[in-house]
């Protein structure tokens, strides 16, 4: 009988945390490098490319790969035979290592938690609890996968009760054009079949945890019905056209997992769940020989990638002297490179700041001419400005675009992925514009910060009003004065007749 110490429990999934916060598997390097070799789209080799050097700075210097550190989640095949050492719960034990992983200083990572889920919504400070699954199995071994998944891939999981006549391939092909660009890809599609709605969904989760294996599939050729389908739905979700970031390319998804179980015969329940750029997932064994620690990837994996954003004819933009005249200029497409002062806010600070409008009251920073950035940063530690701050999903800022340009001044929203129909006709009706970064590129964003200082809402933590000094921070126009978008324009140019 193994007896596990809860002390190495601890250490080894903590450890398992931190590894994952700044090192791609090396399954999905490899992969994204294929992908990126093979990219025909400009912008989307760009954006790759950008999520390349990201992921080899990240490793580099042991910092996010994204801004959006997660949440924890921990799967745990416990063997009926071993013993645990602890008078507290599994989840009582995770919880700590997820404080432990969270608050390191050498690494912090941005604790995106809230707690109650409806009403207050306090962030927890220190990114627990975490989302525990565990199963028994024979043996006296305990098997842990830690993962963390950000909300724009999280939010946009689907789900359907189909009926067991309906296409599934069809279902889940509409299901992906409904997601947009939020969750970030290039990534994987996990996809879960059978059992009951919560089963179908966990097992898409669970899906994403299995390696990378796509290229070696179409290789041999598939062998099973199950492995047909994998590549049928890898192929016809490439064909779609939306591409690195949903700017229109050859690569949507490097892989698509699939597990299925047994179910009612009047069901055919079935669940999606994304991966994005952020692949951050990680396995070890512990047999009660110590805490478990993980060897770092080989950093001759990556690519030897040059970024177009050294591009001397790239537009250069003055942050401090904008004009709705010059970004009238601006064409859906091109890329930017910002220097100046650029104000932050996302969800909470939108949602008071319309608040205060909507009381008439004075909003605490001036907004006239400026550029916001939808950014929920990483906190710095000694020696940088801010930590990795990526975008976030723009289409959480829709509901307050027109009040923003229409009350406030602003001109220039920056974020990632598309803009809805409502945003777009506010952002063309003012003349204004919306620019995307990378999402995937957080360490690499934060590099063109030079200085951080927090504005006002202090009291939100990460999503405060903060001012950031920039420099050549590269951006697409994703949705110019005249309403053209790059998220329509980009993937229909490379969509593939079917």
């Amino acid at each position: 009988m193994a007896i596990i110490r809860e002390d190495d429990l601890i250490e080894s999934i903590a450890d398992a945390l931190q590894y994952i916060s700044y090192f791609h598997p090396p399954d999905y390097i490899e992969a994204l490098a294929a992908a990126y070799a093979r990219e025909e789209s400009p912008a989307a080799r760009n954006a790759m490319a950008q999520i390349l050097v990201n992921s080899r700075m990240a490793a580099l210097g042991k910092r996010p790969i994204c801004q959006d550190t997660g949440s924890a989640q921990i799967f745990m095949k416990v063997g009926m035979g071993a013993h645990i050492e602890s008078n507290r719960s599994m989840q009582e034990i995770v919880n700590e290592a997820v404080r432990k992983a969270w608050q390191a200083e050498a690494n912090p990572l941005r604790a995106s938690m809230v707690d109650d889920p409806i009403f207050a919504r306090k962030n927890t400070r220190d990114n627990s609890p975490a989302l525990l699954h565990v199963e028994l199995v024979a043996g006296d071994k305990i098997e842990v996968h830690v993962a963390a998944k950000g909300g724009g891939s999280e939010n946009k999981a689907k789900f359907a009760a189909l009926e067991p006549s309906d296409d599934i391939v069809g279902w889940v092909l509409k299901s992906v054009e409904s997601m947009g660009a939020g969750w970030c890809p290039p990534g994987l599609l996990g996809i879960g079949i059978g059992g009951s709605p919560e089963k179908a969904l966990g097992m898409a989760k669970h899906a994403l945890l299995s390696p990378i294996d796509m290229p070696e599939l179409k290789r041999r050729g598939p062998q099973s019905k199950l492995e047909e389908m994998r590549i049928d739905i890898c192929d016809k979700v490439n064909a779609l056209g939306i591409g690195a970031q949903g700017l229109g390319g050859l690569t949507t998804v490097l892989d698509v997992k699939i597990e299925t179980f047994a179910t009612h015969a009047a069901s055919k329940p079935v669940g999606i769940v994304p991966q994005c750029a952020a692949d951050r997932h990680a396995h070890f064994t512990l047999d009660g020989s110590g805490p478990v620690r993980l060897a770092p990837p080989d950093l001759r994996l990556w690519p030897e990638v040059i970024l177009e954003t050294t591009d001397s004819r790239l537009r250069k933009v003055d942050l401090d002297h904008l004009t709705r005249a010059e970004v009238a200029t601006w064409k859906a497409g091109e890329t930017l490179l910002l220097s100046g002062r650029l104000l932050t806010g996302r969800d909470a600070a939108h949602a008071r700041m319309a608040k205060m409008l909507a009381s008439g009251e004075k909003l605490p920073v001036d907004f006239t001419n400026r550029a916001i950035y939808y950014v929920g940063p990483v906190d710095p530690i000694a020696g940088e400005a801010v930590g990795p701050a990526g975008p976030t999903t723009s289409t959480r800022m829709d509901r307050f675009t027109e009040t923003m340009l229409a009350e406030t001044g602003l001109l220039v929203m920056v974020g990632k992925a598309e803009r809805g129909p409502e945003a777009i006709e506010a952002i063309r009706g003012h003349g204004a514009a919306y620019l995307i970064a990378v999402g995937g590129a957080a360490y690499l964003v934060s590099k063109a910060i030079k200085s951080a200082r927090v504005l006002a809402f202090e009291d939100l933590g990460m999503e405060a009003i903060h001012e950031f000094i920039v420099e050549d921070m590269p951006v697409t126009v994703a949705v110019d004065a005249t309403g053209a978008s790059v998220h329509t324009l980009g993937p229909a140019m490379w969509r593939k007749a079917g």
